[in-house]
């Protein structure tokens, strides 16, 4: 018997038909030297090495198998006729590359295992059970969600495409079920790919409740009479089906696979072999894979001299090089205009067989919230696509489908969780179609947030998308519709104009995931950020508008008269300092007063040679004159009531009686959110009239407000990426790490640390972590640069961590050219190479801060995931309002309270392991303000 202490042998077995799919839709058209299609095999090539690296190691020994569906009917079709029935043929492209995947799998030295008569799934679960019995821990490879029931303390699920790893709790905590009630589950909900009906109108949350509810399916059934609702009469009616189905969606696990390997049930017979390196040689070179055959010309000692490179961003096979555009050139387009029922229900078996359609809508606002539908477009693969409106509404406008006839018939592959979509911006496209009932479900990639992912640095609309990675330009919106005054609505359009408009979105934001998600599949962690984080986050975020937060008008019309108020004595008393009346407002009568009447001292000038009035300007001087502090103020409050308290009231949604704010979820490089229309994140709290502004947010009768936010989340997160162990032991001993830093700098305990030297340690924290110099700190603490320059070096001095830290982070983003977050983002830095003195500087300080920045923008995106996750779980009806940097608001309850109080911060302090404790705190109160 083993030791406790020694790891159980690894058995990874793949699910080679699931990836052929899944490679053969995300790698572009590739195609060796004759032509032969080789993007499926590419795809594969690359998921089987990278696997056998990951799970079992560079070196000899490991059990494996790679599994495949047979060609042929199975047992099931034998059950039920209507098995897959509605699956379409396989492609002839992706069918012909098939025998040569399970060649190259083979010469990669895995067992391939094709059973005749049974699905891949069967013999992955009972080679699962016979492996897990032998005393190996079982890794089974897969996007099939079905093969969760097969998860116990022995065997585990990961899924390289989303990076996603699913043990007992990981089940639970996606399905809301233990791996022990999935067929239940799955036999009430049905399986839409397999054809396998479940009760009607029965989804997820219903499963799962019923489940939680009764015990298990056969408890639901006995309980099928006492449930009431349209739910229960659609179970009662499926009662009779419902054993079938249970038994359709069973994976077996005692498959009789001794004609097929030899020894068995011995796992010994699936050892992995030594990879064939002449057999994978002449592979390569007979499929045009040029990279990885001088790889292995180099490891052979063959061919010329080759100098193998690191995968880059923009490297799908090693070679370090960005790969070509797709030759569009010959691209066949077909845009079709769907006017009729028939043409709309062959289009909607398109989209329902489709292992991943595009979709874009057409509408008559940019508003999400307001916006309604004139047309709707797809495509199931580039150059054809369809387009159906709804309410193009000209002279001579052709016949329409009516449009709740259309979402009637698109509802239930709009609404399919199992329907594959993806989109550009699918954020906004959620909302409009949630204007018109409709809850989309199934979105698996959104070519927005592949881009930002890939290239945040770069601006990502599909115009611009479709010119850097398909070479292709579409018509403009501006093409459509015209410019400024003379712009017509998009009902207003031509059909065919708009058909070709239409149809070019949604074709060609397929071929740009197409073409993108490798790329971003290619880098572990850029893989990594958007699927497990800006994906979930862009739905939750969608929901968090869609919401919206209660204003109260009143409180806000009260605030702008009373700044009106103080407004105009801050006028009276610029005029009699001044000894004249003159417009706040105006820098050229500022500065005449400023400079030519009062005579003040000009600090900078503008480009055209006048006096600078600017606001860091006005700042200086306000420290000795009174005049500019007046304006400083009068500026402050004028900015205060025209963004907010004059301005928030119109913004509330007359239908919603609330305030929808827009996350844009792909603009700041880091991975912060902006908020905007209106913008939340800006209001200023350093003032006691900024912060009442927070007043107005109000909770409605029976709720309060909650905020829950990372205590000095980005000092936290220095301390860990340094190492240093000054700053570790401060957060980890639960210390105030300003007074801890100020005992080290001052050279005293942290008893005796006066609040002026916590002060100056504070600023001198966060200054570092932005990189801050001598001369910005002495400007912050109002000391000379000499003494700055002493404080920062007896800071190094104490804490070396943190100066190894940011002298290693400039160096390493001046080699790579970017900087990473903990979790895999990259920051793209071009200035830090290629700019000038001063922007070069400015590119540092920015790869000494973007990390920190990033990884807290990161956390603040996994804890959204993680409350709303488990708010979803328990059925709880609070609702997350508002994020605002490190802060998350929330509508909660009265009688959620205690939940909500307990369960969120530790929620978010369990969103990653740091080697410091994270912190979150909460505060509760009637309105924003004083939940803080």
């Amino acid at each position: 018997m083993s030791d406790a202490n020694t790891p159980l042998p690894t058995l990874l077995l793949v699910d080679g038909s699931s990836y052929l799919y899944r490679a053969y839709h995300a790698m572009p058209d590739l195609r060796s030297p004759d032509g032969f299609p080789t993007g499926a095999i590419h795809g594969l090539v690359a998921m089987m090495k990278r696997l056998r690296d990951q799970i079992i190691g560079s070196g000899p020994g490991g059990h494996a198998a790679c599994v495949f569906d047979a060609s042929g009917p199975t047992f099931r079709d034998a059950w039920y006729d209507q098995y897959k029935a509605q699956r379409a043929p396989m492609p002839d492209d992706l069918r012909t590359q098939i025998a040569p995947i399970h060649e190259v799998v083979r010469l990669l030295g895995w067992p391939v295992l094709e059973v005749p008569g049974i699905e891949a799934d069967d013999a992955i679960g009972t080679l699962a059970r016979v492996g897990a019995a032998a005393g190996h821990q079982v890794v089974i490879s897969t996007g099939d969600k079905d093969l969760a029931q097969l998860v116990n303390e022995r065997v585990t699920l990961i899924n390289t495409m989303s990076n996603e790893r699913l043990d007992i709790a990981g089940v639970v905590a996606k399905f809301g079920v233990a791996p022990d009630r999935i067929i239940d589950y799955l036999t009430l909900i049905g399986d839409t790919v397999d054809n396998v009906p479940g009760v009607d109108k029965v989804g997820p949350k219903t499963a799962v409740k019923w489940l939680a509810e009764h015990g298990s399916l056969d408890g639901v059934m006995a309980a099928a009479n006492g449930i009431k609702g349209v739910a229960g009469e659609n179970l009662r009616k499926a009662l009779d089906w419902l054993p079938q189905g249970r038994r359709l969606v069973t994976v077996v696990t005692d498959c009789d696979l001794s004609a097929h390997i030899a020894g068995w049930p011995a796992v010994e017979a699936l050892a992995l072999q030594p990879v064939n390196r002449e057999g994978l040689l002449d592979f390569y070179q007979r499929y045009g894979f040029k990279a990885w055959r001088k790889e292995l010309e180099a490891e052979l000692g063959v061919g010329g001299s080759v100098a193998v490179t690191t995968p880059g961003l923009f490297d799908a096979d090693g070679t370090g090089a960005e790969p070509a555009k797709p030759d569009n050139s010959t691209l066949a387009r077909s845009y079709e205009t769907v006017l009729d029922a028939d043409r709309l229900a062959a289009w909607l078996e398109r989209l329902q067989a489709a292992p991943l359609a595009a979709l874009d809508t057409e509408t008559d606002s940019l508003d999400p919230m307001r916006a309604r539908i004139v047309g709707i477009s797809f495509a199931v693969q580039p150059g054809e696509a369809a387009y159906v409106p709804v309410a193009h509404d000209y002279a001579g406008a052709p016949d329409q489908l009516p449009l709740d006839a259309v979402l009637a018939t698109l509802r239930p592959w709009l609404e399919d969780a199992a329907a594959p979509k993806v989109g550009q911006n699918i954020k906004y496209d959620t909302h409009v179609l949630a204007n018109h009932g409709i809850s989309v479900r199934g979105w698996q990639h959104d070519t927005l947030l592949e881009s930002y992912v890939f290239e945040a640095h770069l601006t990502h609309s599909l115009e611009k998308l479709a010119e850097r990675h398909l070479g292709r330009r579409g018509l403009s919106y501006e093409d459509l519709c015209g410019k400024g005054v003379n712009q017509i609505p998009f009902s207003q359009v031509d059909i065919e104009r708009a058909t070709t408009y239409s149809g070019e979105d949604s074709e060609m934001t397929l071929q740009v995931h197409q073409v993108l998600h490798p790329r971003v599949a290619a880098v572990p962690g850029l893989l990594h950020v958007y699927r497990a984080i800006e994906m979930p986050v862009s739905l939750i975020l969608q929901r968090i508008e869609r919401h919206g937060v209660l204003v109260d008008a009143g409180v806000l019309a009260q605030q702008s008269h009373q700044l009106a108020e103080r407004m105009m004595q801050l006028e009276q008393q610029a005029y009699e300092i001044a000894g004249q009346p003159f417009n706040l407002g105006s820098p050229k009568q500022i500065g005449e007063i400023l400079f030519n009447r009062l005579g003040l001292p000009v600090k900078k000038k503008t480009a055209s040679g006048a006096p600078s009035t600017d606001e860091e300007v006005l700042q200086e001087l306000a420290a000795d004159y009174p005049l500019p502090a007046r304006i400083l103020e009068h500026r402050s409050l004028a900015k205060l009531k025209g963004t907010y308290t004059d301005k928030l009231p119109l913004m509330v949604n007359p239908a919603t009686g609330r305030v929808h704010t827009n996350y844009a979820q792909a603009v700041a490089i880091t991975g912060r959110l902006s908020s905007n229309d209106p913008n939340l994140q800006n209001i200023p709290i350093r003032t006691a009239e900024g912060r009442r502004v927070r007043e107005a947010f109000i909770a409605p009768p029976g709720h309060v407000i909650v905020s829950a936010d990372y205590s000095q989340i980005e000092l936290r997160i220095m301390a860990h990426i340094s190492g240093d162990p000054g700053l570790t032991r401060a957060f980890a001993e639960g210390l105030d790490v300003h007074k801890a830093t100020a005992a080290e700098v001052f050279n005293t305990t942290v008893d005796a640390v006066t609040s002026e030297q916590r002060r100056y340690a504070k600023t001198i924290n966060f200054g570092l972590i932005y990189g801050m110099g001598a001369f910005g700190l002495a400007q912050s603490l109002g000391i000379d640069q000499k003494m700055a320059r002493d404080f920062i070096d007896r800071y190094f001095a104490r804490f070396a961590g943190v100066k190894r830290y940011m002298d290693e982070t400039k160096a390493s983003a001046a080699d790579k050219g970017y900087v990473e977050t903990l979790f895999g983002r990259r920051i793209e830095l071009p200035e830090i190479r290629g700019g000038n003195g001063p922007r070069r500087s400015g590119a540092e300080r920015q790869a000494i801060n973007a990390p920190m920045q990033g990884t807290a923008a990161d956390l603040i995106k996994l804890a959204m995931i993680a409350v709303q996750g488990a708010l979803d779980a328990a059925g709880k009806r609070t609702a997350m309002v508002m994020q605002v940097h490190d802060e998350l608001v929330f509508e909660v309850p009265d009688d959620e309270l205690p939940w909500v109080r307990e369960q969120v911060p530790a929620l978010m302090a369990g969103v990653a392991q740091l080697s410091v404790p994270l912190l979150a705190e909460v505060g509760i109160g009637p309105n924003w303000e004083q939940a803080h």
